[in-house]
Protein backbone atom coordinates (compact mmCIF):
# COMPACT_ATOMS: atom_id res chain seq x y z
CA UNK A 1 0.00 0.00 0.00
CA UNK A 2 1.72 3.31 -0.76
CA UNK A 3 2.08 5.87 2.43
CA UNK A 4 -0.28 8.60 1.27
CA UNK A 5 -2.84 5.87 2.27
CA UNK A 6 -1.56 4.63 5.26
CA UNK A 7 -1.15 7.86 6.39
CA UNK A 8 -4.30 9.28 7.43
CA UNK A 9 -4.74 6.20 9.36
CA UNK A 10 -1.56 6.56 11.23
CA UNK A 11 -2.67 10.16 12.46
CA UNK A 12 -6.44 9.55 13.22
CA UNK A 13 -4.63 6.37 15.55
CA UNK A 14 -2.16 8.04 16.82
CA UNK A 15 -4.67 11.06 18.00
CA UNK A 16 -6.62 8.42 19.49
CA UNK A 17 -4.24 6.29 21.48
CA UNK A 18 -3.09 10.02 22.95
CA UNK A 19 -6.61 10.67 24.29
CA UNK A 20 -6.38 7.60 25.77
CA UNK A 21 -3.56 7.77 27.57
CA UNK A 22 -4.76 11.47 29.06
CA UNK A 23 -7.85 9.73 30.04
CA UNK A 24 -5.98 7.06 31.36
CA UNK A 25 -4.07 8.92 33.56
CA UNK A 26 -6.55 10.64 35.09
CA UNK A 27 -8.82 7.88 35.77
CA UNK A 28 -5.72 6.14 38.03
CA UNK A 29 -7.07 5.56 41.78
CA UNK A 30 -5.05 7.93 43.97
CA UNK A 31 -3.61 6.58 47.21
CA UNK A 32 -6.02 7.15 50.38
CA UNK A 33 -3.51 9.89 52.22
CA UNK A 34 -4.33 11.65 49.19
CA UNK A 35 -8.06 11.52 49.08
CA UNK A 36 -8.49 12.31 53.11
CA UNK A 37 -6.19 15.38 52.32
CA UNK A 38 -8.26 16.46 49.44
CA UNK A 39 -10.95 16.02 51.59
CA UNK A 40 -9.74 18.41 54.48
CA UNK A 41 -8.96 20.73 51.60
CA UNK A 42 -12.22 20.75 49.93
CA UNK A 43 -15.07 20.78 52.26
CA UNK A 44 -17.76 19.86 48.75
CA UNK A 45 -15.98 16.41 48.27
CA UNK A 46 -16.75 15.50 52.02
CA UNK A 47 -20.09 16.41 51.39
CA UNK A 48 -19.93 14.26 48.51
CA UNK A 49 -18.48 11.03 50.06
CA UNK A 50 -21.89 10.43 51.69
CA UNK A 51 -23.50 10.30 48.18
CA UNK A 52 -23.24 7.30 46.03
CA UNK A 53 -19.70 7.10 44.07
CA UNK A 54 -20.02 7.93 40.77
CA UNK A 55 -18.58 5.72 38.31
CA UNK A 56 -17.85 5.41 34.68
CA UNK A 57 -17.33 8.53 32.32
CA UNK A 58 -18.87 10.71 35.00
CA UNK A 59 -16.48 10.20 37.43
CA UNK A 60 -13.53 10.42 34.59
CA UNK A 61 -14.32 13.71 33.73
CA UNK A 62 -14.84 15.13 37.53
CA UNK A 63 -11.52 14.04 38.27
CA UNK A 64 -10.16 15.59 34.72
CA UNK A 65 -12.17 18.37 34.91
CA UNK A 66 -9.26 20.77 36.80
CA UNK A 67 -6.90 20.28 34.03
CA UNK A 68 -8.99 19.89 30.53
CA UNK A 69 -10.99 23.05 31.46
CA UNK A 70 -7.46 24.76 32.42
CA UNK A 71 -6.67 26.09 29.02
CA UNK A 72 -10.45 27.50 28.96
CA UNK A 73 -10.53 29.19 31.88
CA UNK A 74 -11.90 32.82 31.80
CA UNK A 75 -9.40 34.74 32.31
CA UNK A 76 -10.92 37.96 34.05
CA UNK A 77 -13.13 38.11 37.34
CA UNK A 78 -15.71 39.30 35.30
CA UNK A 79 -15.64 36.77 32.78
CA UNK A 80 -15.50 34.50 35.26
CA UNK A 81 -18.80 35.65 36.95
CA UNK A 82 -20.94 35.93 33.67
CA UNK A 83 -20.43 32.30 33.35
CA UNK A 84 -21.35 31.70 36.77
CA UNK A 85 -24.22 33.32 36.33
CA UNK A 86 -25.04 32.01 32.55
CA UNK A 87 -24.92 28.30 34.92
CA UNK A 88 -27.22 29.91 37.83
CA UNK A 89 -29.22 30.53 35.11
CA UNK A 90 -29.61 27.32 33.61
CA UNK A 91 -30.31 25.43 36.68
CA UNK A 92 -26.81 24.82 37.77
CA UNK A 93 -25.50 26.22 41.44
CA UNK A 94 -22.73 23.95 41.95
CA UNK A 95 -19.34 25.35 42.53
CA UNK A 96 -17.83 23.03 40.57
CA UNK A 97 -20.67 23.54 37.45
CA UNK A 98 -18.37 26.60 35.46
CA UNK A 99 -15.63 24.14 35.63
CA UNK A 100 -17.49 21.05 34.59
CA UNK A 101 -19.02 23.03 31.52
CA UNK A 102 -15.57 24.14 30.15
CA UNK A 103 -14.18 20.37 30.51
CA UNK A 104 -16.92 19.43 28.61
CA UNK A 105 -16.41 21.57 25.68
CA UNK A 106 -12.82 20.59 25.71
CA UNK A 107 -13.47 17.08 25.74
CA UNK A 108 -16.30 17.98 22.59
CA UNK A 109 -13.65 19.89 20.53
CA UNK A 110 -11.22 16.87 21.18
CA UNK A 111 -13.91 14.81 20.21
CA UNK A 112 -15.00 16.76 17.30
CA UNK A 113 -11.54 16.82 16.08
CA UNK A 114 -11.45 12.77 15.85
CA UNK A 115 -14.62 12.73 14.20
CA UNK A 116 -13.43 15.29 11.55
CA UNK A 117 -9.90 13.77 10.89
CA UNK A 118 -11.30 10.76 10.56
CA UNK A 119 -14.16 11.66 8.04
CA UNK A 120 -11.43 14.01 6.11
CA UNK A 121 -8.93 12.18 5.96
CA UNK A 122 -10.60 9.36 4.76
CA UNK A 123 -13.02 10.92 2.45
CA UNK A 124 -10.80 13.58 1.16
CA UNK A 125 -7.44 12.89 2.17
CA UNK A 126 -4.62 15.76 3.57
CA UNK A 127 -6.32 18.31 1.38
CA UNK A 128 -8.05 21.63 1.57
CA UNK A 129 -11.28 19.73 2.27
CA UNK A 130 -9.72 17.33 4.70
CA UNK A 131 -8.67 20.10 6.52
CA UNK A 132 -11.33 22.48 6.50
CA UNK A 133 -13.78 19.24 7.38
CA UNK A 134 -11.94 18.83 10.73
CA UNK A 135 -12.24 22.56 11.56
CA UNK A 136 -15.86 22.13 10.92
CA UNK A 137 -16.84 19.43 13.06
CA UNK A 138 -14.36 20.73 15.34
CA UNK A 139 -16.18 24.07 15.21
CA UNK A 140 -19.39 22.46 15.33
CA UNK A 141 -18.48 20.18 18.66
CA UNK A 142 -16.68 23.20 20.09
CA UNK A 143 -20.42 25.04 20.02
CA UNK A 144 -22.24 22.37 20.77
CA UNK A 145 -22.10 22.56 24.70
CA UNK A 146 -23.24 26.36 24.06
CA UNK A 147 -26.43 26.00 22.34
CA UNK A 148 -27.53 23.02 25.17
CA UNK A 149 -27.19 25.22 27.61
CA UNK A 150 -28.86 28.17 25.89
CA UNK A 151 -31.78 26.02 25.28
CA UNK A 152 -32.14 24.85 29.15
CA UNK A 153 -31.19 28.24 30.05
CA UNK A 154 -34.55 29.64 28.25
CA UNK A 155 -36.56 26.90 28.83
CA UNK A 156 -36.30 27.53 32.74
CA UNK A 157 -36.42 30.96 32.21
CA UNK A 158 -39.81 30.37 30.42
CA UNK A 159 -40.65 27.97 33.08
CA UNK A 160 -40.03 30.37 35.92
CA UNK A 161 -41.89 33.49 34.09
CA UNK A 162 -44.94 31.45 33.56
CA UNK A 163 -45.02 30.03 37.23
CA UNK A 164 -44.18 33.40 38.82
CA UNK A 165 -48.20 34.76 38.98
CA UNK A 166 -49.16 31.49 40.57
CA UNK A 167 -46.27 32.08 43.23
CA UNK A 168 -46.72 35.89 43.99
CA UNK A 169 -50.84 35.47 44.13
CA UNK A 170 -50.28 32.29 46.94
CA UNK A 171 -47.33 34.64 48.33
CA UNK A 172 -49.87 37.99 48.74
CA UNK A 173 -52.55 36.05 50.30
CA UNK A 174 -49.85 34.51 52.58
CA UNK A 175 -48.56 38.52 53.68
CA UNK A 176 -52.11 39.75 53.92
CA UNK A 177 -52.94 36.60 56.08
CA UNK A 178 -50.00 37.77 58.74
CA UNK A 179 -47.07 35.81 57.86
CA UNK A 180 -43.89 37.07 57.89
CA UNK A 181 -42.10 36.92 54.09
CA UNK A 182 -39.58 34.20 55.23
CA UNK A 183 -42.20 31.98 56.39
CA UNK A 184 -44.88 32.96 53.23
CA UNK A 185 -41.61 31.65 51.08
CA UNK A 186 -41.84 28.55 52.80
CA UNK A 187 -45.56 28.01 52.16
CA UNK A 188 -45.46 29.08 48.91
CA UNK A 189 -42.76 26.46 48.34
CA UNK A 190 -44.58 24.07 50.24
CA UNK A 191 -47.57 24.74 48.21
CA UNK A 192 -46.05 24.61 44.51
CA UNK A 193 -43.34 21.35 44.90
CA UNK A 194 -44.99 19.35 42.72
CA UNK A 195 -46.08 22.02 40.31
CA UNK A 196 -43.64 24.53 39.69
CA UNK A 197 -40.77 22.88 40.53
CA UNK A 198 -37.77 25.86 39.23
CA UNK A 199 -39.17 28.55 41.08
CA UNK A 200 -39.95 26.36 44.51
CA UNK A 201 -36.16 25.24 43.92
CA UNK A 202 -35.03 29.23 44.12
CA UNK A 203 -37.08 29.90 46.73
CA UNK A 204 -35.59 26.79 49.20
CA UNK A 205 -32.25 27.96 48.07
CA UNK A 206 -33.09 31.50 49.43
CA UNK A 207 -34.62 30.10 52.47
CA UNK A 208 -31.47 28.03 52.94
CA UNK A 209 -29.10 31.44 52.68
CA UNK A 210 -31.54 33.01 55.08
CA UNK A 211 -31.24 30.44 57.67
CA UNK A 212 -26.99 30.65 57.29
CA UNK A 213 -27.54 34.09 58.78
CA UNK A 214 -27.13 36.31 55.53
CA UNK A 215 -29.20 39.51 54.82
CA UNK A 216 -32.34 39.48 53.10
CA UNK A 217 -30.98 42.03 50.50
CA UNK A 218 -28.06 39.81 49.60
CA UNK A 219 -30.46 36.53 49.54
CA UNK A 220 -33.04 38.76 47.19
CA UNK A 221 -30.52 40.01 45.01
CA UNK A 222 -29.02 36.94 44.65
CA UNK A 223 -32.22 35.08 43.57
CA UNK A 224 -33.32 37.32 41.07
CA UNK A 225 -29.31 37.24 39.57
CA UNK A 226 -29.56 33.21 39.53
CA UNK A 227 -33.12 33.38 37.99
CA UNK A 228 -32.63 35.70 34.98
CA UNK A 229 -36.34 36.86 34.76
CA UNK A 230 -36.82 40.34 34.35
CA UNK A 231 -39.94 39.81 36.40
CA UNK A 232 -38.13 38.13 39.17
CA UNK A 233 -35.48 41.26 38.99
CA UNK A 234 -38.06 43.84 39.42
CA UNK A 235 -40.42 41.90 42.18
CA UNK A 236 -36.92 41.45 44.28
CA UNK A 237 -36.31 45.33 43.70
CA UNK A 238 -39.46 45.78 45.26
CA UNK A 239 -38.88 43.76 48.06
CA UNK A 240 -35.59 44.96 48.86
CA UNK A 241 -36.97 48.89 48.48
CA UNK A 242 -39.84 47.66 51.36
CA UNK A 243 -37.57 46.18 53.44
CA UNK A 244 -35.01 48.78 53.36
CA UNK A 245 -37.48 51.92 53.97
CA UNK A 246 -39.99 49.89 55.84
CA UNK A 247 -42.64 50.05 54.21
CA UNK A 248 -45.63 47.29 53.55
CA UNK A 249 -44.91 44.54 52.24
CA UNK A 250 -47.85 43.19 51.02
CA UNK A 251 -49.19 46.02 49.49
CA UNK A 252 -45.69 45.70 47.69
CA UNK A 253 -46.40 42.59 47.09
CA UNK A 254 -50.28 43.66 45.68
CA UNK A 255 -48.84 46.36 43.38
CA UNK A 256 -46.50 44.02 41.43
CA UNK A 257 -49.17 41.41 41.07
CA UNK A 258 -51.11 43.90 39.65
CA UNK A 259 -48.53 45.30 37.30
CA UNK A 260 -47.46 41.42 36.78
CA UNK A 261 -51.30 40.69 35.45
CA UNK A 262 -51.78 44.24 33.46
CA UNK A 263 -48.39 42.55 31.84
CA UNK A 264 -49.23 39.39 30.67
CA UNK A 265 -52.60 40.99 29.46
CA UNK A 266 -51.01 42.75 27.47
CA UNK A 267 -48.94 40.46 26.22
CA UNK A 268 -51.72 38.10 25.01
CA UNK A 269 -53.61 40.56 23.44
CA UNK A 270 -50.04 41.92 21.39
CA UNK A 271 -50.30 38.16 20.49
CA UNK A 272 -53.68 37.86 19.17
CA UNK A 273 -52.92 40.87 16.99
CA UNK A 274 -49.92 39.09 15.23
CA UNK A 275 -52.52 35.66 14.88
CA UNK A 276 -54.24 37.72 11.77
CA UNK A 277 -50.62 38.39 10.15
CA UNK A 278 -49.11 34.52 11.15
CA UNK A 279 -52.42 33.20 9.81
CA UNK A 280 -51.55 35.04 5.86
CA UNK A 281 -48.73 32.66 5.23
CA UNK A 282 -50.56 29.01 5.80
CA UNK A 283 -53.30 30.99 3.91
CA UNK A 284 -51.39 31.97 0.91
CA UNK A 285 -49.33 29.00 0.21
CA UNK A 286 -51.73 26.31 1.20
CA UNK A 287 -55.19 27.29 0.95
CA UNK A 288 -55.57 30.02 -1.87
CA UNK A 289 -54.04 27.43 -4.57
CA UNK A 290 -56.39 25.12 -3.91
CA UNK A 291 -59.33 27.59 -3.81
CA UNK A 292 -57.67 28.74 -7.05
CA UNK A 293 -57.66 25.09 -8.67
CA UNK A 294 -61.65 24.28 -7.80
CA UNK A 295 -62.92 27.88 -8.78
CA UNK A 296 -60.74 28.28 -12.01
CA UNK A 297 -60.14 24.62 -12.95
CA UNK A 298 -63.73 23.87 -14.48
CA UNK A 299 -63.61 27.10 -16.77
CA UNK A 300 -59.99 26.01 -17.59
CA UNK A 301 -60.75 22.75 -19.09
CA UNK A 302 -64.13 24.38 -20.96
CA UNK A 303 -61.98 26.66 -22.46
CA UNK A 304 -59.38 24.29 -23.74
CA UNK A 305 -62.11 21.67 -24.74
CA UNK A 306 -63.79 24.69 -26.92
CA UNK A 307 -60.31 26.09 -28.45
CA UNK A 308 -59.65 22.33 -29.45
CA UNK A 309 -63.15 21.96 -30.83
Amino acid sequence: MEIATLLPWAIFGGITLGLWAVISIFSEKESRAADRLEELKNPFQRADKNRSQKKGMAAIIERAAPALSHALQPKTELEQNELTIRMANAGFNNPKAPQLYLAIKFTALICGGLLGTGFGMLRYGMTQNGYASIALVAGAAFYLPEMVLWYIKSCRQQKIFLSLPDALDLLVVCVEAGLGLDAAMQRVAEELADVHVEIVAEMNLALMQLRMGRTRREVLHDLGVRTGVDDVKSLVAILIQADKFGSSIAQALRVQSDAMRVKRRQIAEEKAQKTAVQMLFPLVLFIFPGIFVVLVGPAAIKMCSDLLN
